[in-house]
């Protein structure tokens, strides 16, 4: 059982390796070497997530359709290597529409992907702890994708351009790999018989459960408040924190602390229930924001005692929503996983769009662009950076609160 879980959970090691450049290195890749502005960057980023998330439902609908997750799995992952490989490598005189095309291939290959290995892993688990188990491991292994991720083009090149350029190429090697180990011959778990039902049927049926809309609803708050600082950390740190040479020790240290978090949200979960181990994550994330809120040119230490504390928060938010979602599909007699994990996989990108379509112009109508380091800039990209996910950690906290019985499937 330790093996297939192993075998299991390996998957989400490349999945998440492809997800950091995209969203955290593209945007400032893009607007430094391309010359794109950031408004412009915005726009298509918010363009093509939107047109990506909207399709992730159906996606999911038709992989529901599909006797075996697993060759879904294989013939999406070659899209995922071509897009991240050209992303990353942009040729002389790439601009807008070869940044939009590439993200439209590695979007869609990444959709078909990601939402059919988190209905197999719901599928596979057998018990409660052994679905919360699943998803740590995955997201364990996808911890240290992002790791990679995000140490490689620091490690692999004295540039940030010429690090992503080979970073890519890493990539490709590493999924491939991956898919070797990770696909042949594993089981394909638990799988109820997808209702004969059109996909708006399906669809609706998948919001009209109440323990999912309320479990989909504090998910998407608390997505948001996680996707901007995600989409803004590279240049609080440039500009505010003015130690542009550590981002890359900066984001390991956060990803390591969301690792080594992982098992002590899982043992808390078996003691208190996962929605309540879930609001104690959102606390830790509520305080660490007031105090980067406070940070200041030099404050080298606070700011990675900040990347600990907040990676450690991370780890709540990796694991125990998914568990809690797989817990909810294992109550439940009809084939909707791959419905509801479009769902997921839709807020998910819907949240990371609003990040960047709406986070980076509002710098840009603040008075901050990149590089800028006076008072009122860096005062601006602080309060977008900590004070908006701030609040909407709470609105997620309260709404967890509020809703956490029903999404456990107890009645109010």
């Amino acid at each position: 059982m330790r093996l297939l879980g192993l075998r299991y959970g390996l998957l989400g090691l490349p999945l998440a390796f492809a997800a950091l450049p995209i969203y955290v290195h593209v945007p400032k890749l893009y607007a430094d070497q391309a010359g794109l502005s950031l408004a412009l960057v915005g726009a298509i980023l918010l363009l093509t997530r939107v047109v990506d998330a909207l399709s992730d439902p159906l996606i999911g609908w038709v992989s529901d359709r599909f006797s075996s997750r697993r060759r879904l799995i294989a013939l999406a992952l070659p899209l995922l290597a071509v897009g991240v490989g050209g992303l990353l490598a942009p040729p002389p005189g790439a601009g807008g529409l070869w940044l939009a095309s590439l993200l439209v291939v590695v979007t869609f290959g990444y959709s078909v992907a990601t939402i059919n290995h988190g209905a197999w892993g719901a599928e596979l688990g057998e018990s409660s702890d052994m679905r919360t188990r699943l998803v740590a491991t995955r997201e364990g292994f996808g911890l240290l994708g992002v790791l990679l991720a995000a140490a490689l083009p620091g490690v692999l090149a004295a540039t940030m351009e010429a690090g992503l350029a080979r970073t890519g190429g890493v990539f490709v090697a590493v999924l491939a790999l991956v898919a070797m180990v990770s696909l042949p011959g594993m089981p394909a778990g638990r799988r109820p018989v997808a209702r004969q039902e059109n996909p708006w049927a399906a669809l609706r049926g998948a919001l009209a459960d109440r323990p999912f809309a309320a479990l989909l609803g504090v998910f998407a708050l608390n997505g948001i408040a996680a996707a901007v600082p995600a989409s803004t950390v590279l240049f609080f740190v440039a500009d505010v924190v003015q130690r542009e040479d550590l981002s890359g020790l900066f984001l390991a240290i956060y990803f390591l602390a969301g690792a080594a978090g992982l098992p002590v949200w899982v043992s808390l979960a078996r003691r208190v229930g996962k929605a309540r181990a879930w609001l104690a994550g959102m606390g830790l994330a509520v305080a660490v924001f007031a105090w980067a809120a406070l940070i200041g040119p030099g404050d080298t230490l606070a700011f990675g005692a900040i990347c600990v504390l907040s990676g450690l928060a991370l780890g709540a938010d990796l694991a125990l929503p998914p568990a809690l979602l797989a817990d909810q599909l294992a109550r439940r007699a009809e084939g909707r996983a791959g419905a509801c994990f479009g769902w997921w996989a839709f807020v998910t990108k819907a949240n990371l769009a609003l990040a960047a379509g709406l986070a980076l112009p509002l710098l840009g109508f603040l008075g901050y662009a990149p590089g800028a380091r006076d008072a009122g800039a860096t005062a601006a990209l602080s309060a977008v950076y900590a004070v908006v996910p701030l609040v909407l950690k709470l609105m997620a906290a309260a709404a967890l609160w509020r809703w956490r019985r029903i999404m456990e499937g107890e009645t109010q």
